[in-house]
């Protein structure tokens, strides 16, 4: 995988710097190895990233990662899910991406609140005025530029999962069929800042796929 080399050409430091674009999908989508090869490609045309992972990427962060994923905390109620991962996000803006867009750097964030909107919003009940009230607080004025969602059926994403499930992983087939849902909903209602990428390929052709949507968006 490390030795894979995208086929499309591009000047990539004019579409990618200064960008804040988001990796979203549901669980065994892929987009962790797609994200991992856009990181790649940037760091070879010399452009400044900073990568984050969510809920975490900074110590207050990943703490509440840890909350959040222990499958013994099966009692946790989805309103406290959204908030906590909202905290993380709102330290992860303070710490991480506010600096990194100031100095005109790329960031790539692997989920956003692409993710609670799918996951605790569509799949749990929240409204989404809900959930974008509270996101306001937490994000200021550090919206994505773009959010790519990586597509996948259930039962092709079930293959993909580590079977040492965590506590989300563990909701089941109704669950994460209603996720996905989510996320094509947010694409079909803000089209200009989502990109929705088949994900059901082979890893090669989906990166393939995704640099000439990509170029296509941002160019």
């Amino acid at each position: 995988m490390s030795q894979y080399k995208p086929t499309v050409n591009a000047d990539w430091q004019a579409l990618l710097k200064g960008k804040f674009i988001v990796f979203d999908g549901p669980d065994g989508s892929g987009k962790t190895t797609q994200f991992r090869r856009t990181i790649n490609l940037a760091h070879a045309n010399d452009i400044k990233t900073t990568e984050v992972r969510e809920p975490g990427g900074t110590p207050i962060g990943e703490q509440i990662r840890n909350i959040l994923l222990d499958p013994a905390n099966e009692e946790m109620v989805t309103k406290c899910e959204m908030l906590l991962y909202m905290a993380s996000r709102a330290q992860l803006i303070e710490q991480k991406i506010q600096p990194a867009l100031t100095e005109g750097q790329l960031v790539l964030a692997d989920r956003f609140i692409s993710s609670t909107l799918a996951y605790q919003g569509t799949a749990g009940g929240i409204s989404v005025a809900d959930i974008l009230r509270v996101g306001q607080i937490a994000l200021g004025e550090y919206w994505p530029d773009l959010v790519v969602v990586f597509d996948v059926d259930e039962q092709t994403a079930s293959t993909r999962l580590n079977p040492l499930l965590d506590r989300m992983e563990q909701k089941g087939k109704e669950y994460h069929r209603r996720v996905r849902k989510g996320y094509l909903d947010q694409a079909e209602a803000d089209p200009k800042r989502y990109l929705v990428i088949d994900a059901r390929p082979s890893a090669d052709e989906v990166t393939e796929t995704l640099l000439k949507q990509l170029t296509a968006r941002l160019g």
